[in-house]
């Protein structure tokens, strides 16, 4: 089994558009529902998953132009928009706008300048 392997659980169903990137090695859990956008840059210990119950049951949909930090989660029916920066270790509840950053427990904006400079492996 290639996550025992690697430590890395991305079933072959998910939609992935060109030129994801896997930054390091290290555990990395994605539901096979999630939808990820093109030039999505991901770190080590990410999660993106699925919620069973409440508001927001279902899992997420990761827009174009994405850096997601080492140890974010990002759970449930959720949209996070285009050139969006998601900080080490937030926790991603709730749907993201285009061109900002986000950060914290549970994640909020703070700042305005998106992406740029985070991605750094682009087709």
């Amino acid at each position: 089994m290639m996550q025992r392997k690697y430590g890395i659980l991305i079933p072959a169903r998910c939609t992935i558009g060109e030129g994801f990137f896997i930054g390091h090695w290290g555990t990395i859990v994605v539901n096979e529902k999630v939808k990820i956008g093109r030039n999505v840059n991901i770190s080590q210990g990410v999660t993106i998953g699925q919620l069973n119950r409440g508001k927001r049951m279902g899992t997420p949909v990761i827009g174009n132009e994405v850096y997601i930090g080492p140890g974010a989660k990002i759970l449930g029916n959720i949209v996070v928009g285009n050139n969006v920066a998601i900080g080490a270790n937030a926790v991603v509840l709730d749907d993201v706008p285009d061109n900002v950053c986000v950060a914290g427990i549970p994640a909020k904006i703070v700042s305005m300048n998106g992406s740029d400079g985070y991605v750094n492996r682009k087709v």
